[in-house]
């Protein structure tokens, strides 16, 4: 007996469906969010939102919050 392996994106969806079937819309979602890489660059913006402000600035801010 000869199984026809499945896509990638085939598992992909299967998985989804049953993560959702199981444990909710909401929690599939938050679930496959973490493996998200997320975009941009992170230390370029790091670099700009702080190029006017020295360390103890950011420290008191923090601390202010």
């Amino acid at each position: 007996m000869s199984v026809q392996p499945k896509s990638l994106n085939e598992i992909t969806q299967e998985a989804i469906a049953i993560l959702s079937r199981e444990i909710g819309t909401a929690n599939t979602l938050r679930f496959l969010n973490q493996f998200s890489s997320g975009y941009g660059n992170y230390t370029e913006e790091r670099k700009e939102l702080f190029k006017d402000l020295t360390l103890d600035q950011i420290l008191q801010q923090i601390k202010e919050r």
